[in-house]
């Protein structure tokens, strides 16, 4: 191992170092950090511990407010409000971080690709990518959604299919800039292939922008699924959404306002917390941000 490889292994080790310092020290930062830790793993453990099933219904206890047995009431069909929260916010994580994992990598590279090489190949993928922008986003979802069965899967494709052009924008753009920069045309000039560029010298310069993104993108897409569910085209009943628990609760607001009011305090707080979160890392990992937290 080179004297130059160990050098840039520590450099990196100080970097998130720093980053990590930044962000602790951020206490808004840090409580949205730890409550989606907390809610991650209550999403992930919670359905082996919970007594109640989310999809077993009980007549005889329909619309109940929350009791010991059951600590958020129950639902319209009589099933516990507090696990089908527990499943509806581990749908909406998976669906949150595939969609974002998806757009990220396809973004990425597209976005590589083109900023890089330039001519055909930039013509060619950007006028992809301007296609897909040309047309409402909203209007492409329902249309997709519409030749295919709803379900978990079929969104996770279909808003990935949707949200990648606007990574691949954003890295692209990066690149343009970055490619022309002294220390880039010094490496090429040494004979360097344009894998060991782009890996090595290109991508480490971004992927700040890219972890922003991608943290900022799945509450995006948490609130966008859940606004499909809601809408009675998403994720269908009986599996557990929050935006279809909200959408069901609505009818019933006036009598058991429960119903509708605890899911919707999660999915806001979740986004409020990925928001914040998002906030935060991009103040950590910018090298001139003036704000001591």
């Amino acid at each position: 191992m080179t004297p130059q490889t160990l050098d840039g292994r520590c450099c990196q080790r100080r970097l998130w170092l720093r980053v990590l310092c930044r962000l602790s020290s951020n206490g808004v930062t840090a409580a949205s950090a730890a409550f989606l830790l907390l809610v991650t793993l209550i999403a992930v453990l919670g359905p082996h511990f919970t007594p109640h099933s989310p999809y077993e219904t009980d007549f005889d206890r329909v619309a109940e407010l929350p009791s010991r047995q059951h600590w958020l009431g129950t639902d319209e069909l009589g099933r516990d409000t507090l696990t089908r929260m527990i499943y509806g916010a581990r749908t909406s994580l998976f669906v949150g971080l595939s969609v974002q994992t998806a757009t990220s990598l396809i973004g990425t590279l597209v976005g590589l690709f083109a900023g890089y090489y330039g001519g055909i190949a930039d013509m060619v993928l950007m006028r992809a990518v301007d296609i897909v922008y040309s047309i409402p986003s909203f209007l492409l979802v329902v249309f997709m959604l519409s030749l295919f069965e709803p379900g978990v899967w079929s969104i996770v494709a279909i808003l990935s299919f949707v949200n990648w052009p606007f990574t691949a924008r954003l890295v692209r753009g990066q690149v343009l800039s970055i490619k022309e920069k002294e220390f880039i045309l010094a490496i090429q000039s040494i004979g360097a292939g344009d894998g060991r560029v782009l890996c090595r010298h290109i991508l480490p310069n971004i992927y700040d922008l890219i972890i922003v993104q991608f943290t900022l993108g799945i509450g995006y897409v948490i609130m966008a699924e859940a606004g499909l569910s809601f809408l009675g085209i998403g994720i269908l009943s009986p599996h557990p959404s929050l935006g279809g628990m909200i959408a069901k609760g609505r009818e019933y607001f006036l009598g058991f306002p429960h119903i509708s009011l605890f899911p919707s305090f999660m999915l806001g707080l979740m986004i409020m917390a990925l928001n914040f979160l998002g906030d935060g890392l991009c103040d950590a990992l910018d090298p001139k941000s003036s704000r001591s937290h």
